[in-house]
């Protein structure tokens, strides 16, 4: 075995590799061409390093260009022969787009705490909903939990207030909390007579 070649492994490529299903070959292989080796295929080569059989490394090689965990493209080398360079940038999009779901997952879970602590209470099913909805049409986490802040100094603690900040700082085309810094300032934090709100929800259902 050529020892002069060492695979670095990191905890999140081992993760996100495996959560693909990948066999040890297709596994081995991917990490070989992480590691920024000649990425050249040249099948002698990955056989000196990963000490597998040929035959496994172009069945895992055609296996990860199926699954389009890798791809190719015809160029030449540094002796101007034409191979097929090895790109991992499929799987490192795949990582990309796993960690952006954790991160909303993590940002959701942060603003529900935030909630609940402020609230002095757990959130019911309802709660989440109202939340979701304010996340899915586009408010920030600072923004949402700005409103909330907002709420507790006017000692207005419901959901359905929040919702009509909300809408008032929407409708002032506030955005940021440099915005709404301003917006504090220039109101010195007076109670706003809100007419409507965010969502077209029934808030006469509302029990708290």
């Amino acid at each position: 075995m050529n020892k002069s070649k060492r695979l670095i492994i990191e905890n999140t490529f081992i993760k996100e590799a495996f959560k693909l299903g990948l066999s040890l070959d297709e596994f081995l292989l991917l990490t070989f061409f992480d590691n920024a080796f000649d990425l050249f295929f040249d099948v002698k080569t990955i056989e000196d390093v990963l000490q597998i059989p040929e035959e496994n490394i172009l069945a895992a090689y055609s296996s990860l260009l199926a699954k389009n965990i890798i791809k190719v493209e015809a160029i030449k080398n540094e002796a101007g022969r034409i191979g097929e360079k090895v790109s991992l940038e499929p799987f490192y999009q795949m990582v990309m787009v796993q960690e952006q779901k954790k991160a909303l997952t993590n940002e959701k879970e942060d603003i529900f705490s935030a909630f609940e602590q402020e609230f002095g209470r757990t959130l019911s099913g309802t709660d989440y909903e109202i939340i979701n909805a304010w996340i899915d049409k586009g408010f920030s986490e600072e923004i949402i939990k700005a409103a909330l802040k907002e709420a507790v100094y006017n000692n207005a603690m419901s959901l359905r207030y929040i919702d009509k900040i909300l809408y008032e700082w929407q409708k002032k085309g506030i955005t940021k909390v440099e915005d709404i810094k301003k917006y504090w300032q220039d109101n010195d934090r007076e109670i706003p007579n809100f007419e409507t709100s965010v969502l077209n929800f029934e808030w006469f259902n509302e029990s708290k």
